[in-house]
């Protein structure tokens, strides 16, 4: 009795030691993949989401609901200041070890005040308290769309140049991060995040080609096949998020501040290198329906009018995926649209170089290219929501 007694205190004393995790925006897509992924690896002594939008509304698949759960869950808006201490306070009295910000504006094409209140007034709101409370690792998730584009890949201390934005109120925080005292920050500086119950990027590119499948017409894209549209894979960007806390709090070991700053900043991207190329063989293969690229007059005539042109596709486009809807039977559709944003459909290379993450802190991808075995398992797992028509 007595070892058993040693045994469950040693196994409490382990668990206790083991970081207490804050996650705001702790129910977008990062977020609750984060959640999951802690979750799963029991890596937390403590786990607090926090998040305007209630579980029930937030389109969460069955697996995560133990990850999830509404004893974990505080509603909250972390961009007001009066609800900061009521998020950062635990009930017994310590402070959190983690503080990952995934929250922010993740729809495209917003006013500019959209992004200044949800994005930057929250990033440094929350940063500043978790300063002020000590917090050992605050992980700042950012975009890899603050680079000035090009086809060659981008390292950290390229010079930045954003074009969306999004991005644009994205590196306003992170310049924010860098000027407030004591905060124990790293930035990430993500690819195109895809994977299962994705709604982005890859996500609008499968139900536009399932539209085009419906209406026996071949899928033709803007630009080239060489366009830069590089990717990661959500559960390599939440196992990239939980090394970069770990390594920030075992010192930062490898960080040269003194050649790249004093905030660590890393590009978070697989080594697939992806292109819209890459994504037309996959889509091809997948839905067996003609692809290729506009030619140079077409592109041409869309970078002079890319607004009418991007006009005319949603026409075009919007009605045939509500009849799919209606077909399946789709009563409530998920998050999914073939609806193209203007923004993202710039003649812009998103092309990332992850070079120095895995050599400073020895992080490796287990998924190191986009394949069209992974996207179907994307597929796969719409039809599991029923939000696949």
């Amino acid at each position: 009795m007595a070892d058993e007694a040693g045994q469950k205190a040693c196994a409490e004393a382990a668990e206790a030691e083991k970081p207490a995790v804050l996650i705001i925006g702790g129910l977008g897509y990062i977020g609750r993949f984060l959640a999951l992924h802690i979750h799963r690896n029991k890596l937390a002594s403590e786990v607090r989401l926090v998040d305007k939008v209630l579980p029930q509304l937030a389109w969460l698949a069955p697996e995560f609901e133990e990850a999830c759960s509404q004893d974990k869950f505080m509603q909250a808006d972390a961009s007001r200041e009066q609800s900061l201490k009521r998020i950062f306070d635990r009930p017994s009295g310590r402070e959190f070890s983690y503080v990952f910000n995934c929250g922010g504006e993740t729809r495209y094409s917003q006013e500019d005040e959209v992004y200044k209140v949800r994005s930057l007034s929250l990033s440094t709101a929350v940063a500043k308290e978790a300063a002020r409370r000590k917090v050992r690792a605050f992980v700042c998730a950012s975009t890899g769309m603050v680079y000035k584009p090009d086809s060659v890949p981008r390292k950290e201390t390229d010079k930045t140049k954003p074009w969306l934005k999004m991005a644009k109120y994205k590196l306003m925080a992170e310049e924010e991060l860098a000027l407030v005292e004591g905060l124990n920050a790293v930035v990430l500086r993500l690819a195109h995040v895809y994977g299962d119950y994705s709604s982005k990027f890859v996500a609008t590119a499968l139900s536009l080609a399932r539209v085009y499948q419906y209406l026996e017409k071949e899928m033709k894209w803007l630009w080239t096949k060489d366009l830069r549209v590089n990717t990661v894979h959500i559960e390599d960007t939440v196992r990239a998020m939980w090394r970069a806390a770990e390594w920030y709090d075992q010192g930062r070991p490898g960080w040269d501040a003194k050649a790249w700053g004093k905030t660590p900043i890393f590009n978070i991207v697989d080594r697939g290198n992806t292109s819209q190329g890459t994504m037309e063989k996959i889509i091809g293969e997948i839905f067996e329906i003609p692809t290729g690229f506009q030619g140079q007059i077409i592109s041409s005539f869309a970078r002079l009018n890319l607004d009418n042109v991007v006009d005319d596709v949603n026409d075009e486009i919007l009605g045939p995926w509500a009849d799919l809807l209606e077909e399946a039977k789709i009563t409530r559709p998920g998050p999914l649209s073939p609806f193209m944003e203007k923004e993202l459909l710039k003649d812009t290379d998103l092309s990332l170089d992850g070079s120095r993450f895995e050599k400073v802190t020895g992080f490796q991808y287990e998924r190191p290219r986009i394949t069209t075995e992974e996207v179907r398992k994307m597929i796969e797992s719409y039809k599991r929501m029923n939000w696949w028509p």
